[in-house]
């Protein structure tokens, strides 16, 4: 059979000197079979099907047969693996096809996720099993609707075998699009190896790809590097914790160099609100907590620093004195970011020295309250565009999650609702365009750990996706409101709650 689809190739990681990478190929799988394929993404990507059925697709995006003009190779890097330095990592069950030059004119990598093994598994089998491929689908397609950035999904495909983790389960190969796969890991990769040839290699190619604006003959080039990176980071993470995103497992190898959301493993949205809550089964202290992300994220940049200061100055003092005000001012970017998307979410225009004291007052409202994060705002849209309505109020107030809170729990929330309604009578526009404004940032729909936890089971007991599909549909709109969907914004039942999850290795 013909691989003709046509994926325009231009594999410019390929052309970087052979200590980036090892060339590998993908093992086949024995009864590839599609669930779903990313038509919309495929245009985008200049992706031609050339009238491929979905049976051909399986095989081409499983490894079973290669797209013309692919280079199939792993990429190399290191990583801090929750604050532990490990010199080798790399690509142990991914695959870069390739990248491509994309309508728009950007540059995309196509990477394959469970393909099998390559020279970087250290003895895993390269495998992927279906709850991951279908978690990581969700995840991102779910992120991009919400207007993070984030890798994409183009394919996922049931492999037809089985893989051993903490129980037999069925495999599946997940096709992830990125901007690229450049990671803080990466640097480090050479850096450890004191190859500062490839470091400049590295930083020349990551200049060119994601900050062309920055001049590439210019004496500090590789400051302004560094602080495009940190201000890229600082965006990010405040974008994450505006929507009560929990990455989960912040390692230097899981943080891009392009500013966007990487490897969707033990990741969640909160449900009821509390600065603490992990998710992941392997955090066991903590590391990764929600409120830790900001501290995590300056942690990982500052090992990126030191990856750069040969780079940077010749005095390796006045590099250190460089990079640190650099970090410091990240912390304050990173704040400003998420003050700003928080006060957005509130309906609030304007700007007010008190707006950081309101915010927080509320979020320590919230966690007395036990209420739902998510839920929380969107009905608080419902406020503001009927202010004087008791009964709208009364549906704010009902949020309460655990049935023993009441008396000041209930009161401190009032207290809160009064306070923001005074703050918003400084504000010109109208109730309804401030509501308007407000559901434009306060999603209605997330993908709660429940209904991904919903569509994992149906995909694994019975090999059903029509609930992934469902899902997907309803994430793709999710600041419009759909009443056939309505279920979907509720959190979930006690006996529904995921407490824990997994990265799937």
């Amino acid at each position: 059979m013909s691989a003709s689809l046509t994926i325009p190739f231009v594999n410019i990681y390929a052309t970087l000197p052979s200590q980036f990478y090892s060339r590998a190929m993908p093992t086949p799988v024995a009864n590839p079979a599609l669930i779903l394929f990313n038509h919309d993404l495929a245009t985008e990507l200049g992706i031609e099907l050339n009238g491929k059925s979905n049976d051909e697709l399986a095989l081409l995006f499983s490894g079973n047969q290669l797209p013309d003009g692919a280079d199939p190779l792993a990429m190399a890097y290191s990583g801090h693996q929750f604050g532990q330095l490990n010199p080798q990592l790399g690509d142990g069950r991914a695959l870069l096809l390739g990248d491509v030059i994309n309508r728009d004119g950007q540059r995309r990598d196509i990477q394959l996720k469970g393909a099998g093994r390559t020279p970087y598994s250290r003895g895993g089998d390269g495998r992927s099993p279906i709850g991951p491929v279908l978690r990581e689908y969700v995840m991102c397609e779910a992120m991009h609707a919400l207007g993070v950035p984030t890798t994409r999904a183009l394919a996922a495909i049931s492999s037809g075998e089985h893989v051993i983790r903490e129980q037999r389960e069925p495999g599946g190969v997940f096709t992830r699009v990125a901007s690229s796969h450049i990671r803080v890991g990466t640097f480090q990769y050479f850096a450890v190896r004191r190859d500062i040839d490839g470091l400049r290699t590295l930083a020349d190619h990551v200049l060119a790809r994601h900050y062309p604006e920055i001049n590439n003959q210019a004496d500090d080039r590789y400051l302004q590097l560094f602080t495009a990176i940190c201000h890229k980071q600082a965006e990010l993470i405040a974008n994450w914790m505006q929507l009560g995103f929990i990455h989960g497992v912040m390692n230097t190898d899981n943080m891009t160099v392009s500013g966007e959301t990487i490897d969707y493993g033990p990741c969640a949205f909160m449900d009821t609100y509390k600065a603490n809550t992990v998710y992941s089964y392997i955090d066991r202290n903590g590391r990764y907590a929600y409120q830790n992300q900001p501290a995590i994220g300056q942690w990982n940049l500052a090992r990126l620093a030191e990856t750069l200061l040969s780079l940077i100055n010749d005095d390796e003092k006045t590099a250190i004195a460089q990079v640190t005000e650099v970090l410091q001012d990240f912390a304050v970017w990173q704040q400003q970011a998420w003050l700003q998307a928080m006060r957005k979410k509130l309906g609030l225009a304007t700007e007010q020295e008190t707006d950081q004291a309101l915010i927080e007052s509320l979020l320590s409202a919230l966690t007395e309250a036990e209420m739902d994060y998510t839920l929380f705002f969107r009905r608080l849209c419902d406020l503001a565009e009927n202010p004087d309505a008791a009964d709208t109020k009364l549906g704010v107030l009902t949020l309460i999650q655990a049935p023993a809170c009441s008396g000041s729990n209930d009161t401190a929330i009032e207290h809160w609702l009064d306070e923001w309604q005074a703050r918003c009578q400084h504000e010109t526009s109208s109730p309804k365009e401030q509501a308007i404004a407000m559901r434009a940032v306060n999603p209605a729909y997330i993908p709660r750990n429940h209904r991904v936890a919903e569509v994992i089971k149906a995909a694994e007991d019975n090999n059903d996706f029509e609930p992934f599909k469902r899902l997907l549909r309803i994430l793709a709109r999710p600041y419009a409101e759909q009443p056939e969907y309505s279920s979907y914004q509720l959190p979930p039942q006690p006996d529904e709650k995921v407490l824990r999850t997994f990265c799937g290795t």
